[in-house]
């Protein structure tokens, strides 16, 4: 229905046509047409403030299709602004389609952008190729609430990849609730090495800690099988969680612990990077967690474990490397949070 065009080639005819169409609704409903919308916004404006001037854009249709009310509940899948799954769209129209004008795409990608590590940027551009054919080509958006007018979410979906920007409208929770990433750089069945996989090094960062055990701790750390990667809800304190917990690791061990958490922190802005910490030390940092890897489906025989969870009370970063990368994360300063949502990871491929 939404055919997806090219924001950086010449403008056609019937390319033409449909901007001045969104125009001219954009005018109707007393909106933001295009140039106006790109001389509002500034290179130094937050994601927050992007997402308030791209909500006040948007034309009566396009509310229609990708605003909803703060809680919509969906039949099928629960609070929908906090569903999480590996492979989806959260509203039917692609990014780059001819259901945003060329300047409505431009600042969903600026909203993206600063949502990222500047750093990143380049990497998930390669995850979006591999993936999906390119940046916003088979990516939607939705918002959540009415922003600038109290509580709301702007939340970017695909495969592989889920983002969210709230403006701390979520209260004690990193990102704004729960997010995924993942890579399948090389087809759907990577080889052991993951080559090329932008995401690969965090999980060799865990492995460096996993020979850094002791045959006790190794075998306390790993498991026979991981749990589904969709459970990510809290499982509190005073439960145990699997795994080695951190608080048992040697010096030398926890400062590779932390180089760990650094590494899945980094493709992120900083102020997310920093409510993760935070919210870790709310609930006991490190200590308070453990770290488990799991054999079942390793892609090798080679010591080298793809699949691994670091857990806490309110932290699940679940990392499921075969038989390509997903990473599923959740993230909150109090356990009684709840996603509200029924997470779907999918039919699994044999």
């Amino acid at each position: 229905m939404y055919d997806t065009i090219d924001s950086t080639k010449t403008l056609t005819r019937r390319g033409f046509l449909q901007a001045s169409a969104l125009g001219a609704m954009a005018a109707a409903a007393e909106v933001i047409p295009g140039p106006l919308l790109a001389n509002a916004v500034r290179a130094t404006d937050p994601p927050e403030t992007l997402v308030k001037t791209l909500y006040e854009s948007l034309a009566e249709n396009q509310r229609k299709e990708i605003c909803f009310a703060w809680d919509h509940q969906d039949k099928t899948r629960g609070l929908l602004r906090s569903y999480l799954s590996n492979n989806w769209r959260i509203t039917r129209p692609a990014i780059k389609s001819e259901f945003y004008s060329i300047a409505q795409q431009a600042l969903i990608r600026q909203i993206f952008e600063g949502l990222v590590n500047p750093d990143w940027i380049e990497r998930f551009d390669k995850q979006f190729k591999d993936d999906l054919g390119g940046y916003g080509k088979a990516q939607s958006i939705a918002l959540f609430g009415q922003p600038g007018q109290g509580k709301f979410e702007f939340v970017m979906s695909g495969r592989h990849g889920t983002i969210r920007c709230d403006g701390h409208s979520v209260e004690h929770v990193a990102f704004g609730g729960p997010i995924l990433y993942g890579h399948a750089a090389s087809g759907y069945y990577e080889k052991a090495n993951h080559p090329d996989n932008v995401f690969w090094h965090q999980a060799v960062a865990a492995n460096n800690l996993y020979k850094m055990l002791d045959g006790k701790q190794q075998k306390q750390a790993l498991l026979p099988e991981a749990p589904d990667e969709a459970l990510i809800a809290f499982q509190g304190k005073g439960v145990t969680l699997p795994g080695i917990p951190i608080k048992d690791l040697s010096a030398d061990q926890k400062t590779q612990m932390q180089k760990v958490v650094q590494k899945l922190i980094e493709p992120y802005r900083q102020s997310n990077q920093d409510e993760v910490v935070a919210c870790l030390k709310a609930q006991g940092g490190l200590d308070a967690c453990s770290l488990a890897f799991y054999q079942a489906d390793a892609l090798a025989n080679d010591g080298v474990w793809d699949n691994w969870r670091l857990e806490g009370p309110a932290f699940v970063w679940h990392y499921r490397g075969a038989p390509h990368v997903h990473v599923w994360v959740n993230v909150a300063d109090d356990a009684a949070i709840s996603l509200n949502a029924k997470n779907d990871s999918g039919p699994l491929r044999k």
